[in-house]
């Protein structure tokens, strides 16, 4: 395992389970010093076991400025930012019935939240160190009933650019995964769930959907490639190429 990250302090915010606590886990298995937040730190705690490395976890509403100024007084100065919330399923379905509360609750909990956090990080951030957004391949991939996902995630991964340009040297990027095996899923039933992934997979040309860590190895690289900058990276085993399918 690489030791790139070896004595570097990094927060993952959403990360007591799924892609979150994957990319805290490479992190952790690279040398950082890793500190973790989410709503629960019950979940916090069993994503750290499971982790099996130190990391430092706190429990944070992202939503709330009060609790993400106590997580960052705990994280001190930091050299990589990795914003991996979700406001879930919410504004999930087809538009003619997308409930107004819901969109703005989706908008909320992850596009308001995301630029809510970095800028009060700012501070906390090595000059030329480094944020990663985590979006959604929904922001560009047209599927019916997706409206409102991605709106959520078009507007977060719009943002990427100038954010890089105006906060430079500090570099700003986004990950922008598809079809990937979490607990986001879950409300799917655990048969109808396989047979869904197994359709999406059919369609993809990687011939199956993502798992965790495919996502956390394009975080780290964002993070730890100091010439990429302003940049989306698709993690989406192609969900968002033109394949004539």
């Amino acid at each position: 395992m690489s030791s790139s990250f070896a004595d570097q302090r990094i927060a993952v915010l959403g990360a007591s389970h799924g892609i979150g606590e994957a990319a805290a886990a490479a992190f952790a298995a690279s040398g950082a010093d890793v500190i973790i937040a989410g709503r629960s730190k019950e979940r916090l705690d069993a994503a750290a076991e499971r982790i099996g490395r130190p990391v430092t976890a706190v429990e944070t509403d992202a939503t709330d400025p009060e609790s993400v100024a106590a997580f960052l007084a705990v994280a001190g100065q930091l050299d990589h930012l990795v914003i991996a919330l979700s406001s879930g399923a919410v504004g999930l379905g087809p538009f003619a019935q997308l409930a107004e509360a819901d969109l703005r609750a989706a908008f909320d909990g992850k596009l308001f939240a995301h630029l809510a956090i970095l800028r009060a990080a700012l501070p906390h951030l090595r000059a030329d160190g480094s944020v990663t957004f985590v979006t959604a391949a929904s922001a560009r991939a047209a599927l019916p009933g997706s409206v409102g996902l991605a709106a959520v995630n078009g507007a977060l991964e719009s943002a990427v650019p100038p954010l890089a340009a105006e906060l430079a040297p500090l570099r700003v990027n986004a990950v922008s995964p598809g079809v990937v095996d979490t607990a986001w899923w879950s409300g799917i039933p655990e048969p109808d769930r396989a047979a869904f992934f197994a359709g999406i997979a059919a369609t993809l040309p990687v011939g199956r959907i993502g798992t965790p860590e495919d996502v956390a190895q394009a975080i780290t690289y964002l993070a730890g490639n100091g010439f990429t900058t302003g940049t989306v990276l698709d993690c989406a085993g192609g969900a968002t190429l033109a394949t004539g399918r």
